[in-house]
């Protein structure tokens, strides 16, 4: 098996090569030929993925798959026609990310330095349930000219095989789309396999819990880009205006509850806590959230559980929310920097020193102000879809579009220049003038 996926990869490693050539005219046929395809093929689509519900329900029923991933599993005709196929669309009208010049100097008369946008090359992306995100990831890595290895959760097998081949097959024999810019890996043991692969895996994007993240992170040499945890917070100021609260507090934990972006604990200013807590616990239990809190919590409300630390630091990715009074603005902002998973954090509050203090200090990948966590997502943000969400500090950080999928390259244009004119007393001296120019491959 260790011999079929390396020759997979260098497979994906020559497609790279092609696919990083190619014009953004070609590439956004490719992604026409596919969002035509989906919807040509949705009844061999919503067939695979009525066999994986089958199964997984089994699953659940035996303790042995989590209500959360179920509910991400579904691709029914809904989801495909208003949010995958549009997705795919929506990928294919963003800029193209391949090319763009970042900057230019001349660094002498004639001689000049630009950077440019280049393909990562290729992507290995490992992934639980939720079909769509395969669509999702394989789109956003061909527009931005990478070949990707995916490799889905067993429980979407049918569903990810299907929603593969359809896209394979719609861009074979395209003008410029290489065979093989797309691997789809099936076995568990292909996981293992391509982190093995540093020489020809560019890196590696897990989306899924805390266990499969710090598993790939331990066990390869491949740069690794993503976020192990999804602990939100939704901190209620002392000058909020309450009915904004409620209605964001209560969207950011019930629109998707089983998202990484979700709130998993709301923190309330102590001088608030009087006229919000009581109606927000009633509205969560109306919709049928579990309140976990302090000592302040139970008692302002029927049904809270008592908290415990460990419900600080947990993601539920279900009905269930940590609450806590904090005295002020700080002790909120050092509980969030404490137990936060660096992922996505929000403040409500009117005044504006407040929120921009929270925006500065809360060191996470995404800080809000008067909105709900659940905007951290890559097609809300306008990136045309998402490939992950990473909490890294390096790269690329938050939702993780086209830009989070190239690198860049120094290019060198000259005349005959050579270093050593520039050596010594009598040497030459460097210009150093930033150039309002770009590079572009046909001159």
């Amino acid at each position: 098996m260790a011999d079929d996926i390396k020759a997979a990869a260098k497979t994906a490693r020559q497609a790279a090569l092609i696919l990083g050539q190619t014009t953004e005219d070609q590439r956004n046929a490719a992604l026409g030929a596919i969002a035509q395809a989906l919807a040509q093929n949705q009844d061999k689509i919503f067939e695979a993925n009525a066999r994986d519900l089958e199964l997984a329900e089994e699953m659940v029923a035996k303790g042995e798959l989590g209500e959360p991933l179920l509910k991400r599993l579904k691709a029914d005709e809904a989801k495909l026609n208003n949010e995958i196929i549009p997705g795919v669309h929506s990928v294919a009208d963003q800029e193209d990310p391949i090319g763009k010049t970042q900057s230019a100097k001349e660094l002498d008369e004639g001689l000049n330095l630009y950077r440019v946008t280049v393909p990562i090359g290729v992507i290995g992306v490992v992934f639980e349930s939720r079909p769509d995100a395969l669509v999702q990831i394989a789109c956003l890595c061909l527009k931005s000219g990478n070949a990707v290895m995916l490799k889905g959760g067993s429980e979407a097998f049918h569903s990810n095989r299907a929603l593969a081949e359809v896209m394979v097959a719609a861009t074979a024999g395209l003008d410029g789309i290489p065979d093989g810019w797309l691997h789809l890996l099936e076995a568990r043991e292909e996981v293992a396999a391509i982190l093995e692969l540093h020489d020809l895996i560019d890196l590696i994007i897990p989306r899924g819990g805390n266990e499969l993240v710090q598993y790939i992170m331990n066990n390869t040499k491949i740069p690794v880009m993503g976020h192990a945890d999804g602990i939100c917070h939704v901190y209620v100021d002392k000058d909020a205006d309450l009915e904004k609260a409620k209605r964001i507090a209560l969207d950011a934990k019930v629109q998707y509850v089983s998202v990484c972006n979700a709130a998993e604990t709301l923190l309330v200013h102590r001088d608030a806590a009087g006229d919000f807590l009581p109606e927000m616990i009633e509205i969560y239990g109306e919709e049928g959230v579990e309140v976990r809190g302090d000592e302040v919590v139970v008692q302002a409300g029927e049904g809270v559980i008592p908290a415990t630390e460990a419900d600080w630091a947990t993601e539920y990715l279900e009905n269930i929310i940590s609450v806590k009074v904090v005295d002020d603005l700080e002790a909120a902002i050092g509980h969030i920097n404490h137990y936060s998973s660096h992922h996505t954090d929000s403040i409500i509050t009117e005044n504006q020193q407040a929120a921009n203090r929270f925006l500065q200090a809360v060191d996470s990948a995404s800080v809000m102000h008067n909105a709900s966590t659940r905007f951290a997502d890559g097609f809300r943000y306008g990136l045309g879809a998402e490939v992950g969400i990473s909490t890294n500090r390096l790269h690329s950080r938050g939702p993780v579009g086209l830009d989070g999928l190239v690198i860049y390259k120094y290019v060198v244009t000259g005349d005959g220049h050579i270093a050593g004119d520039y050596v010594g007393d009598s040497g030459k001296a460097f210009t150093h003038r930033a150039l309002d120019a770009v590079w572009h491959p046909e001159g």
